[in-house]
Order: structure tokens, then sequence, then C-alpha cells
């Protein structure tokens, strides 16, 4: 049977990889992002970053607040802003699930993944999360080594 080709537009263009390690994660979210020209062509070629960033619900509206898309060098007299605040596409019964959730104690928007969908379009995925305390990220660390400790020995002796 021959194996399906990958999709050449899927593409992970910037990930958070702190979120897990600081945040519990208790739901996720897809959602589309509007973007000008030379934001698409950086994405493309793969210059952003998502670490700093979280979303917020303002004035009825999803927005991603200090998100970095690097400049795109081809575009001289369109360039764009790098670290603009970029608006967020959700539903209105999401944006509304979403508020709710952010009213809750303790509880804030994430962006987990920053991508190109099968089709090519620009997409976050972002997670409704709780703030880990210190003694949970312990907790995760040490769990984390456990189970590459577990790995390690099934390995040695499997």
């Amino acid at each position: 049977m021959a194996k399906p080709k990958e999709n050449p537009n899927y593409k992970v263009v910037a990930e958070n990889r702190r979120a897990r390690f600081d945040y519990a994660i208790e739901d996720d979210l897809e959602c589309g992002i509007i973007l000008e020209g030379s934001e698409v062509k950086s994405l493309r070629l793969g210059g952003a970053n998502i670490a700093e960033s979280y979303a917020t619900v303002d004035d009825g509206e999803l927005w991603l607040v200090n998100s970095y898309v690097a400049p795109y060098e081809q575009a001289k007299t369109f360039q764009h802003e790098e670290k603009r605040r970029r608006k967020l596409l959700v539903s209105k019964k999401e944006l509304a699930r979403l508020w709710n959730e952010t009213q809750r104690k303790g509880m804030t928007l994430v962006p987990l993944v920053l991508y190109f969908n099968h089709k090519g379009i620009a997409k976050m995925k972002i997670g409704i999360a709780k703030g880990k305390k210190a003694h949970d990220k312990r907790e995760t660390e040490a769990k984390r080594d456990w189970n590459r400790q577990k790995q390690r020995l099934l390995k040695d002796h499997g």
C-alpha cells in the first residue's frame, strides 16, 4: 500500500514550549488570525515568536498581544509593525465562553502554536490555562524525568 503524501501546506511556524510548563492547560481552541500580506510572507519563512505573547478579550473581540513577526525584507513600502496587536477570529459563542473562562480566578488565554493548516491558512491554537505554582512545576518536572528514566530502563531490559 502506498504511503500517503505529507501535505506541503501544513507547517508549524512558532510554538510556545514553555506554555505547558508554566500553565496547566484545561482546554484548547483553534482560531483564525488577521494578518497583513508582508506578515504572511514572513511567517512562511518561519520568522515568528509567540513565547511572551498572550490573548485577551477586549470590547467583544479576541486579540493576540505581544507576538513578534519578523519584518519581511522584500516588502519595502508596505512593511508591517513587528509587535502589533493582531485580531483572532472565533465565533461569538466561543468568544463568550472564553470571556467567561477568563473571568474565573487565575485563568488566562495562552497561545500554544501558530501554524498554517492543510489549506495553507494561518491558524493559532490558544489554550485556556491556569498558572502553575513553583511546586506544581517541580512535580511536572519530576514526572517527566521519571518517564524518561522508565523509557531508558525498558529499552535496556526489553
